[in-house]
């Protein structure tokens, strides 16, 4: 398991899942990660930076948003 820094780029509250480009590459986006229920949907506003836990490093289907900060 392991944690990355990320920006928010976008989100859909329907499905609960966002866009995110990691903070390790400029180019690095992840589309379709889950959210944290507990997150509000009024927090997750574009630009904001996200924590992002992969349990599986090499399959981003297994990762999760789960705090928004700054």
């Amino acid at each position: 398991m392991k944690i990355k820094k990320a920006e928010l780029r976008s989100f859909n509250a329907t499905n609960y899942t966002a866009t995110v480009r990691l903070s390790e590459g400029y180019k690095v986006y992840l589309e379709d990660v889950a959210v944290a229920r507990n997150l509000a949907s009024a927090e997750m506003v574009a630009g904001r930076k996200v924590a992002v836990i992969f349990f599986d490093e090499n399959n981003p289907k297994e990762a999760v948003v789960t705090a928004v900060y700054i």
